[in-house]
């Protein structure tokens, strides 16, 4: 099996290289719809879970709406329930299939697969709030606000699951600035960085 995870600053096209990789090398692609099958596996509302997704723990625990606690899951936020659920996915995903997975903390739910390449998509600021603006129809004060937000939300996020340092590339086997080339010129590098691994 061939394994690859990319993780990314808000606004550097990480998703779109990483959809773009999955194509040229024929593999599965992984992103939100990784919460779909966590709400498939955990009965939570998908819903629900997208308000949880790479953010920020709430205070709370999953509601139970008029009902009892019946369940252990309860006594644990809907983040630690997404998070325990998409590592599994995650984990049976690498076991059984090529694919490319984004974010989720998955280079450290993986870490030490000698089949696995984690990636770090990265670019300078203005690069991402050009991208943001162009993207989500944002003034440049809105884009800049959103990137910090959405960063923050992932950083904290990656943090607190894997007591690690999101934006340290030593957490990663290759880290790209997407600002130098194209989307589909950045994925062939990385498909590039893939093989070339493959080969010893």
């Amino acid at each position: 099996m061939g394994v690859i995870t990319i993780g990314r600053q808000y606004g550097s096209d990480g998703r779109k290289i990483a959809q773009e990789l999955a194509n040229r090398l024929g593999f599965q692609f992984y992103d939100k719809e990784l919460i779909r099958l966590a709400a498939a596996e955990s009965n939570i509302p998908y819903d629900e879970l997208v308000k949880a997704d790479e953010k920020r723990a709430r205070i709370w625990a999953y509601p139970a709406e008029n009902e009892i606690p019946t369940d252990d899951r309860w006594y644990y936020s809907v983040n630690d329930i997404l998070y325990d659920t998409e590592k599994k996915i995650i984990t049976e995903k690498a076991e059984k299939e090529d694919c490319v997975i984004v974010g989720r903390c998955a280079n450290y739910i993986l870490r030490g697969r000698s089949d696995c390449l984690s990636v770090f998509v990265y670019a300078p600021m203005d690069f991402r709030i050009r991208t943001v603006m162009e993207r989500e129809y944002l003034s440049e004060k809105e884009a800049r606000a959103r990137i910090r937000k959405m960063d923050k939300q992932r950083r904290y996020h990656y943090n607190y699951f894997t007591d690690r340092n999101w934006e340290n590339m030593d957490e990663y086997d290759f880290c790209i600035d997407s600002s130098k080339c194209s989307i589909e010129k950045c994925a062939k590098v990385l498909e590039g960085v893939y093989h070339s691994l493959r080969a010893y």
